[in-house]
């Protein structure tokens, strides 16, 4: 089934994107009693994050499970850790308790790591009776070259079918990243793309038109939802 991205263009992008996130938060709350969201590392999301700490004191942060969609392979006390931009602007603040989140160990072996987070994931997926993990929100970025999450261009992970965390080593970068694959990415509920207004109209174009050198073109849920958050 052929799901046509929503598309918001904003100029309140940082209060539009946490509105839009905790909105899908009370939906399943109220729904499963659970919301599941993976974030998203890099700039455009930390002041998202920080909006959602500082405007809901109130929500019932044992109720929410975070995972990250990607991670860079580092220790979580490094300035490259998605995990520690999600702690000092959203974790931190809104004192969110340990056990609701759910960290990829990047300063492990990265396939190991990788191994370990989707036999968490395969856990509680099991748990409740689901073949695979279904996220409410995964929110995901768009790099300068279309890849999102750590699915970059002509790297391995964008073919892989059956593994739903994989270690993907990314050459133009020399390093190694762990990352959601497609089939996880894609059995989620919802999936917010946030893009700052610095990001070229060309390359949004290109995604959305369904160009598939772009990896961020390939994210097309069997059953969700996808809204692209654009700031202008």
């Amino acid at each position: 089934m052929e799901t046509h991205p929503r598309v918001v263009r904003t100029n309140n992008f940082i209060g539009d994107a946490a509105g839009f996130i905790l909105k899908q938060a009370r939906k399943a709350m109220s729904e499963r009693n659970e919301f599941r969201i993976a974030l998203s590392g890099g700039n455009t999301p930390a002041s998202v994050y920080a909006r959602i700490a500082a405007e809901a004191r109130d929500l019932p942060w044992q109720l929410i499970r975070f995972t990250f969609g990607d991670e860079r392979c580092v220790p979580p006390d490094d300035p490259q850790s998605n995990f520690r931009m999600a702690r000092k602007n959203l974790f931190v603040p809104a004192a969110v308790p340990e056990k609701s989140i759910m960290r990829m160990r990047g300063e492990i072996d990265p396939q190991t790591a990788a191994h370990e987070y989707q036999a968490q994931l395969d856990a509680i997926a099991t748990e409740h009776g689901e073949r695979i993990y279904q996220h409410d929100l995964i929110l995901l970025g768009l790099g300068d070259d279309g890849h999102t999450a750590s699915l970059f261009p002509g790297t391995a992970a964008l073919e892989e079918m059956t593994r739903r965390v994989i270690a993907n080593f990314v050459p133009k970068l020399n390093a190694w990243r762990l990352t959601f694959s497609f089939p996880l990415i894609n059995h989620a509920r919802q999936i917010l793309f946030l893009v700052g207004a610095s990001k070229s109209p060309r390359l949004i174009e290109g995604v959305l038109a369904g160009d598939q050198q772009f990896p961020a073109a390939r994210v097309n849920p069997a059953a969700g939802e996808v809204t692209w958050m654009i700031g202008e």
